[in-house]
């Protein structure tokens, strides 16, 4: 879904070319997997940040990424669905040495020259799950983003729900209940996706691995506790964004348990081809866009993909040389609180996920699926205390977990990955501070809020003012 296309409506003869283009694309990279055509030396380490535009006097949604995009002039930063929505991208990093103070590093100065350009536009920049300021009536058509991509997602979306309305019905804390008529509620919902080349070979290990993780980094790092006034779960991204796209399989399976949103229903068990399978068998095409590209490219099956949003997703693509490659997306953590405490949270995933995929047990055979999805949703909506089953069907605490259990795991991994010690030190520190304060940007949004009361624009500014100081989250005051 990152590209932009020429058109936003589609005919029947659109949909059945697509669809021949994506059978035989799907036979292709079937070949590839059976042929192990996938190759990296070493894993590769990169990201996704998305980020919110905010006018200066009320911190309301600023609808202004188009131009804030002009000024910008980085090919690494791209619109989002809602125009007060955007993307920055890292350069991909060789998963070793000083990777995470070089990412780091990168990202101070690209948000250096976004806020250089937020100025010009009398406009704040903030990162975190859910805006406190956000209302329900910013997330109309009229601040979507300018690009025929994204009309054409809500209008074949709501096709697909044969014109009814989408419902969101949370129950936290408090309960939220509203009916809205197109996919803008997804642009509520911004997150920090954290991406991983690795070999064909450790793929089907690491993509368990990254399922397992999921309920860990979501309690590690929720920041979503306020939608629309509303105190809801510790990560209220995660039903938002289930519910705001909420469209189904084929036929009769619109409305049934098969969603485009999803943590999925089971482990890989011999290869991530049949992620791609289930693409291909389960998911009716939903932007049919035609691309004049020769069919190895898998140009169609990899924008049919795109438009799957699994909370774990495997990704293809291509590199300089055009060998293919196998890439890991862990979609489950929200944006922020600060740039360093993003850099934490992906030094955190990228050890632990690679020590649990890399040792001598089998996770997956240790610890049954429902279970890992069940801990997925108690974390979301409890957060550090939630509990989990875990392996060997212990039970326990998230906290507990992650402090005694996955820390040390985690520095075990970035040692084995060859990561420079003073990195795997500097990041996992963060880490383990911000576990010892008991706190993630969800409990500080609530610890302020039951000091100084419910006023969301009061709140994202003390928030907006801890996050400029470039303090990890631990070490921010009420």
């Amino acid at each position: 879904m990152g590209e932009e296309i020429l058109s936003s409506q589609f005919s029947e003869e659109d949909h059945a070319r697509f669809r021949a283009r994506l059978e035989e694309e799907t036979r292709l990279l079937r070949q590839c997997f059976d042929e192990q055509q996938f190759s990296c030396d070493d894993p590769v380490a990169g990201f996704e940040l998305e980020a919110w535009l905010l006018d200066s006097d009320q911190l309301r949604p600023l609808a202004a990424n188009e131009l804030f995009l002009q000024r910008l002039n980085n090919p690494l930063a791209s619109p989002e669905l809602a125009s007060f929505n955007f993307e920055l991208n890292n350069t991909p990093h060789s998963l070793s040495g000083h990777v995470f103070s070089s990412m780091h590093n990168e990202l101070k100065r690209e948000w250096q020259q976004c806020h250089e350009v937020a100025e010009q536009l009398e406009a704040e920049l903030l990162i975190i799950g859910i805006l406190p300021t956000v209302s329900n009536e910013d997330l109309s058509l009229g601040n979507m983003s300018n690009m025929a991509r994204y009309r054409a997602l809500n209008r074949e979306a709501l096709r697909r729900r044969k014109g009814r309305p989408l419902v969101i019905d949370i129950n936290g804390r408090e309960h939220l209940r509203i009916v809205h008529r197109d996919v803008m509620l997804e642009s509520a919902a911004t997150s920090f996706q954290i991406h991983m080349q690795t070999s064909q070979a450790l793929s089907v290990r690491l993509f368990n691995a990254s399922l397992i993780l999921s309920a860990p980094m979501v309690a590690l790092s929720a920041n979503s506790p306020f939608l629309f006034g509303k105190d809801l779960w510790d990560e209220t991204r995660i039903p938002l964004f289930e519910q705001a796209v909420a469209v189904g399989g084929f036929e009769d399976a619109a409305f049934g348990p098969i969603h485009r949103v999803t943590f999925g229903d089971g482990y890989v068990r011999e290869s991530l081809m049949e992620c791609f399978n289930d693409n291909l068998e389960h998911y009716p095409v939903l932007l049919p866009v035609e691309f004049d590209e020769p069919a190895q490219q898998l140009h169609h099956l990899r924008f049919h993909n795109g438009t799957i949003w699994r909370w774990n997703r495997p990704l293809i693509g291509f590199d300089e040389s055009g060998n293919i490659h196998l890439r890991l997306e862990q979609r489950v953590v929200p944006a922020g609180p600060s740039i360093v405490d993003g850099i934490a949270n992906a030094a955190f995933f990228y050890g632990a996920v690679y020590a649990l995929a890399s040792g001598s047990a089998v996770p997956e055979r240790r610890l049954e699926f429902n279970y890992v999805r069940d801990n997925f949703y108690r974390a979301a909506r409890f957060g550090l205390g939630a509990s989990f089953n875990w392996l060997d069907g212990r039970q326990v605490n998230a906290r507990e977990l992650l402090l005694e259990i996955l820390l040390p795991l985690a520095r075990s991994g970035l040692e084995q990955l060859g990561v420079a010690t003073t990195d795997s030190r500097e990041y996992l520190q963060i880490i383990e501070q911000r576990l010892r304060s008991n706190i993630n940007g969800a409990r500080w949004q609530r610890a302020w809020v039951e000091k100084h009361g419910r006023d969301m624009q009061a709140l994202t500014q003390a928030y907006l003012k801890r996050q400029e100081s470039g303090e990890p989250l631990h070490g921010w005051t009420i």
